[in-house]
């Protein structure tokens, strides 16, 4: 998969790029309209949505394609039966998924905060919207009066692609109707390279940026090689990197892998990664930066528990000080505000 000779642009020059991780997450319930919107409104430079599929082949965006946490299907007795246990990429999960809907099904539902206990403000806003497909969000795109990226994230593409919803095709098909398929605003993510591989090979032109966890292997290796899949490890190590560089344009990873922390989960630094992949000429993301005690690092943590918003600031600045291209951000007006206090 060789990279185009022009890599798009994401949006505007502020670097680095604020991407509100399922639009403004962190005061809307996740991938809504009013999260997207107040995203824009924040002032954004791109947004990101994780893009899975209906059982008529519609992308909608959803976090997982097991939506009981995050609308009111479980309300909905003429969906009882659709309750189901599958195991995607290796866990297994009991719910309601896209995959057994169509869009006119899934088009019946409302969407909710799916982090409750922490976001309890945000739940006043449950209810209030209905699912977004990808469609959707394109046209809000056009729409937003400014230059907004987006930061597609391509969702579980193994799995879909054994039952016959290959995301890849569904994908480049949807672009393409909506003029977005040479679209300087976009970029493709995937835990998965092959999906990302496939999607470039339909000609959709974009940045393609590997999201790397911080443990355990890509469901793609998994699918196709079994107990012997090459770890995410592999990946960012020298050799690792130089072979990516020769497939994505960039990685996007954990902040755990950016950060460095003792054993007691105190935040103490930065680690190297960003310097070495941008040796390789990739660039680099991180996710996700979150203001709540629950994701910061021990030390940075305020009384109040999980819920009350720590240090968030000394976090959001020590990783934007570390020479990173993005950040994924559920606040992103915070990380906003962070970046132009540096």
């Amino acid at each position: 998969m060789a990279r185009h000779p022009a890599r798009p642009s994401l949006g505007p020059a502020s670097r680095p790029l604020v991407i509100a991780h399922r639009g403004a997450s962190g005061y809307r319930p996740e991938h809504s309209r009013a999260a997207y919107e107040l995203a824009f409104a924040m002032g954004a430079d791109a947004v990101e949505p994780d893009i899975v599929p209906t059982r008529d082949g519609v992308l909608v965006l959803r976090h997982e394609n097991e939506i009981s946490g995050t609308t009111d299907v479980a309300e909905h007795p003429e969906f009882a039966s659709r309750r189901a246990t599958k195991t995607i990429d290796g866990i297994a999960l009991t719910g309601w998924f896209t995959e057994d809907f169509t869009w006119a099904e899934l088009s019946t539902l409302r969407v909710r905060e799916r982090l409750p206990k922490l976001r309890d403000a945000s739940t006043t806003f449950d209810g209030a919207d209905g699912i977004l497909r990808l469609t959707d969000l394109l046209a809000m795109l056009d729409a937003a009066g400014r230059p907004v990226g987006l930061v597609a994230e391509i969702k579980h593409a193994a799995y879909f692609e054994s039952i016959g919803l290959p995301l890849d095709e569904l994908f480049a098909a949807e672009l393409r109707q909506a003029g977005w398929a040479n679209d300087e605003r976009l970029t493709v993510e995937s835990f998965e390279l092959d999906v990302l591989h496939l999607i470039r090979g339909r000609g959709i032109r974009a940045s393609y940026v590997y999201l790397v966890e911080a443990s355990g292997a890509p469901a793609d290796r998994v699918a196709r090689d079994g107990d012997a899949a090459r770890a995410y490890a592999d990946d960012v190590t020298p050799n690792g990197l130089a072979e990516l560089a020769l497939l994505v344009d960039g990685i996007s990873v954990d902040k755990r892998m950016l950060l460095r922390a003792d054993a007691d989960g105190n935040t103490l630094g930065l680690g190297t990664i960003v310097e070495r992949a941008h040796a390789h000429g990739l660039t680099v993301f991180c996710w996700t930066l979150r203001a709540e005690n629950r994701f910061l690092g021990k030390n940075l943590r305020r009384p109040g528990g999980a819920a009350r918003w720590g240090n968030w600031l000394e976090e959001f600045q020590l990783i934007l000080s570390s020479g990173i291209d993005g950040v994924f951000a559920d606040q992103p007006d915070l990380a906003i505000e962070a970046r132009a206090r540096l």
